[in-house]
C-alpha cells in the first residue's frame, strides 16, 4: 500500500489536504496526518475512514519526524515554510518524494540548492504547490507554452470576503500570521529589465479589475516564491519582467502597513523600560488576547488567481490572461483556502500514480502537467478561464 504523510496535518492548510486525500485518493493509498498536536490531528481524521490515521510528530526532532514518515511514498509539508528543509531531510532519509506549500522566496532558494541530493536519490521534491505559489505557476506554464517568446509574467491575487461576522478583525488571515507579517515587512522581490531586485513591501499597489464577483481591487507587491523560480524557468524564452501582487481582503493591507510602520513586525529585540522585548512577539501575544470576530452566517468568499503572460507568436504581440476562479466551498470546511490545501493532495496523488515523474528539486511550472492538474481543480469546484488578445508595446 502506498502512503502519503502530511506533516502539519492538523494545521489550517494541512487539514484541508488530509480531507481532500481522504475523499479523492485511491483506496490503496494510506493517509497519515502527522502533527505535534496529535489530539487535534485525531479530530481532523475522525470519521475519514480506517485508512486515514493520526500520528504524533515534532518536525524539529528528526527521530520523531522520521518515525512518523517511515514508509511514506510522498511527504507533504504543510508546516510553516521555515521548517521545509527539515521535512526535506526527512524525505531523503525515508526515500520519499516531497512537496510543500512554498518557501516565501528565500527558503525556496535554499531548497532548490538541494537539487543534486534529490537527483542522486532518484527522488522528486516539488517546491510551492499551493495556490500562489502553485496553481499560478502551472497557469504561467500553460500560457507560456502557447508563445514563441515570453516577455512578461504578472501574477495577481484578489479575494472578496463578505462572510457576515460580529466584531472587528484586527490582523486575521486564513494562513500563517507569521507568514503574513513577513510578507508585510520583508522587501518584495521584483524581476524587471531582466534583473532581480527588491522593493518596499506592500508597494506598487495598482488597480486590477478581476472578474465578478471580486471586481476592482488594488493588489500590492509582497515577497513570494514565484519570483524565485519563474524568471529562471522561462529564461530560454527571454523573459524580462515578472511580478507578484496580492490584494488582502477587508483592508488588511492598510493595517499591515500601519503595524509595520510602528516597527511591530520586527523580530529584532528592543529595550523598553530596561526590559528586552521582541516587537513581533509582543504583537502576536496581544493579538492572541484580542477577541476574535464571530461568524454569524454562511461563508461568502470568492478568490481569483490571475496570471498575465505577454510575449510573441512570430511577430505578433500576444497577451494571455489566465484566471482561476475559486468559489468558497462550504461542504469542505475550507472556503477559498481549498485552492491552497487541495493542490498538494492532487500532486501527491500524481506522484504516487507515476503521472508525475522525475528527480531533483523543481518548481511546479517545471514538472506539473497543466491539463490533468486543471481537470483535478475543476473536480474540486475551481475553474480555469483563458483569453487571448493582441497587445501593443508598453500596455
Amino acid at each position: 500500500m502506498s502512503r502519503i504523510v502530511v506533516a502539519g496535518g492538523a494545521g489550517a492548510m494541512g487539514r484541508i489536504t488530509v480531507r481532500d486525500l481522504a475523499r479523492t485518493a485511491d483506496r490503496g493509498i494510506e493517509i497519515v496526518a502527522a502533527d505535534r498536536n496529535v489530539s487535534e490531528a485525531r479530530r481532523v481524521t475522525r470519521g475519514l475512514g480506517p485508512r486515514v490515521r493520526a500520528v504524533a510528530a515534532d518536525v524539529t526532532r528528526p527521530a520523531s519526524l522520521g518515525a512518523a514518515v517511515a514508509g511514506a511514498t510522498v511527504i507533504v509539508s504543510a508546516c510553516h515554510h521555515s521548517l521545509n528543509l527539515l521535512v526535506m531531510d526527512a524525505a531523503l532519509r525515508a526515500g520519499s518524494h516531497y512537496c510543500d506549500l512554498g518557501g516565501l522566496f528565500h527558503m525556496t532558494r535554499r531548497q532548490l540548492a538541494r537539487d543534486a541530493e534529490f537527483r542522486r536519490a532518484g527522488l522528486l521534491a516539488i517546491c510551492g504547490i499551493g495556490s500562489a505559489p502553485g496553481i499560478v505557476n502551472v497557469m504561467a506554464r500553460a500560457a507560456a507554452d502557447r508563445l514563441d517568446r515570453v516577455d512578461d509574467i504578472h501574477v495577481a491575487v484578489g479575494t472578496r470576503d463578505e462572510t457576515p461576522r460580529r466584531g472587528v478583525s484586527l490582523l486575521a488571515a486564513s494562513y500563517s500570521l507569521q507568514t503574513v507579517l513577513d510578507e508585510a515587512s520583508l522587501p518584495a522581490a521584483l524581476f524587471t529589465g531582466g534583473r532581480l531586485t527588491f522593493v518596499e513591501p506592500l508597494s506598487g499597489a495598482g488597480p486590477v479589475r478581476f472578474p465578478r464577483p471580486v471586481g476592482l481591487l488594488h493588489p500590492a507587491r509582497t515577497l513570494h516564491s514565484e519570483l524565485a523560480t519563474l524568471p529562471h524557468s522561462f529564461e530560454s524564452k527571454r523573459i524580462r519582467e515578472v511580478s507578484f501582487r496580492i490584494a488582502f481582503p477587508d483592508g488588511l493591507a492598510d493595517r499591515l502597513r500601519f503595524v509595520n510602520a510602528l516597527g511591530l513586525t520586527s523580530t529584532h529585540p528592543i529595550t523598553v523600560n530596561g526590559r528586552t522585548i521582541v516587537p513581533r512577539e509582543a504583537l502576536l501575544a496581544l493579538l492572541a488576547r484580542a477577541p476574535r470576530p464571530v461568524v454569524t452566517g454562511p461563508r461568502d468568499e470568492y478568490e481569483i488567481l490571475r496570471v498575465v503572460v505577454r510575449g510573441r507568436i512570430g511577430r505578433r504581440r500576444i497577451e494571455e490572461v489566465v484566471d482561476c476562479h475559486v468559489p468558497g466551498v462550504i461542504d469542505r470546511h475550507a472556503g477559498v483556502d481549498i485552492d491552497t490545501g487541495a493542490p498538494p493532495s492532487i500532486v501527491a496523488q500524481m506522484l504516487v500514480s507515476g503521472e508525475i515523474r522525475g528527480a531533483g528539486v523543481l518548481p511546479p511550472e517545471r514538472v506539473v502537467p497543466a491539463r490533468p492538474f486543471f481537470a483535478e481543480l475543476r473536480q474540486r469546484g475551481m475553474r480555469i478561464v483563458r483569453r487571448r488578445r493582441a497587445h501593443a508595446r508598453g500596455h
